[in-house]
């Protein structure tokens, strides 16, 4: 039985924004019509806020595969020089169960919770949002970014902060454009990037906000929120993650990628808990894409995109993946 194994290099050549958005968007709409099936998630911390895994697997019946990722973040790999964040991605045929990719996984991770972001953005926030506030400057931050620059191409200013470690954003801003463009093929050169320490006065000033930080305090204040402004909460994807005030819940539109997760375990699960927000009165953002549901009705609306991230995002990006590697001629089949 052959496969094709794609490393992180590979990737990297291979996989493109655009393409990924699109199936990330496939994989919601499915999701919403029962198309789709994203089983349990299989979680286990080895050491608390050190080492810990988890396996989220699911089937797109559309596609005729099945699979699973196994993704885990490991704090002491820093100081062995590996990345803290390892994870790969098991691919299945429906019918013969044969496997049909091995991917390296957080690089693909990576790109496809960009598009998550980006996509809360593209169907809830007002039309040709210019500026951007992105809270955390972490590997995560670059692929938000260059997710709502390929969706709002006019976008015009992006405020990144990292609140405990300023010097990072610093860092990072200097950075950007030459990523984006070496990583992505993204052309920010029309774009003006700035570091911020004080999001008291620049998110205010911020269209969209994104959160991609491991918080488990409410970061962002309800007194700094004005009419008309969209939140992707990228971070929270683990039971009591929280990056917004609950109380920016209550007047808000609220949409999530899986109702049952997010509600577990994502950002609108403590202002769930706290009787902020019925569960009635939050929808899949796959209802939305397929105009199942109402999103943003004026430009005073305050709207909410919660992706707790689901395997199947995972799976649909790894098949882009695999199909665009083919066409390129990269990757290595094996017998196994």
């Amino acid at each position: 039985m052959s496969t094709k194994v794609l490393n992180r290099n590979e990737i990297m050549q291979v996989i493109e924004m655009g393409p990924t958005i699109e199936a990330v968007e496939n994989v919601y709409k499915m999701k919403s019509a029962g198309e789709a099936v994203a089983w349990p998630t299989v979680f286990h911390i080895f050491e608390e806020g050190v080492r810990d895994m988890d396996i989220r697997s699911g089937y797109l019946p559309g596609d005729h595969i099945f699979g699973h990722k196994t993704i885990g973040f490991f704090g002491g790999n820093a100081e062995r020089g590996l990345p803290t964040l390892m994870a790969s991605i098991n691919l299945f045929d429906e019918f013969t169960g044969q496997t049909i990719g091995i991917l390296e996984g957080a690089y693909i991770t990576g790109v496809r919770t960009g598009a998550a972001g980006a996509i809360g953005a593209k169907y809830l926030a007002k039309k040709n949002p210019e500026t951007l506030f992105v809270l955390g400057a972490g590997n995560q931050a670059a692929y938000q970014i260059g997710a709502m620059i390929t969706v709002f191409p006019g976008l015009k200013k992006v405020y990144v902060a990292d609140l405990l470690f300023p010097e990072n954003a610093v860092a990072f801003v200097s950075k950007i454009r030459d990523r984006l463009a070496d990583e992505l093929g993204i052309d920010a050169s029309g774009v003006a990037f700035e570091a911020t320490n004080e999001p008291e006065v620049t998110v205010p000033q911020s269209d969209v906000v994104i959160t991609v930080t491991p918080s488990r305090e409410p970061v962002i204040k309800k007194e700094w929120v004005r009419p008309g402004m969209h939140f992707s909460t990228v971070g929270s994807d683990m039971e009591g993650k929280e990056e917004l005030d609950p109380e920016i819940f209550a007047n808000a539109k609220v949409f999530v990628d899986d109702m049952e997760h997010c509600i577990e375990a994502g950002e609108v699960e403590i202002p769930v808990k706290k009787g902020i927000i019925a569960a009635e009165n939050i929808h899949e953002i796959g209802t939305l894409i397929a105009s199942g549901v109402t999103g943003r009705t004026s430009d005073d609306d305050i709207t909410i995109y919660d992706p707790a991230g689901m395997a199947l995002l995972d799976i649909a990006a790894a098949k882009v993946a695999l199909e665009l590697a083919e066409k390129k001629g990269l990757g290595t089949t094996v017998e196994l």
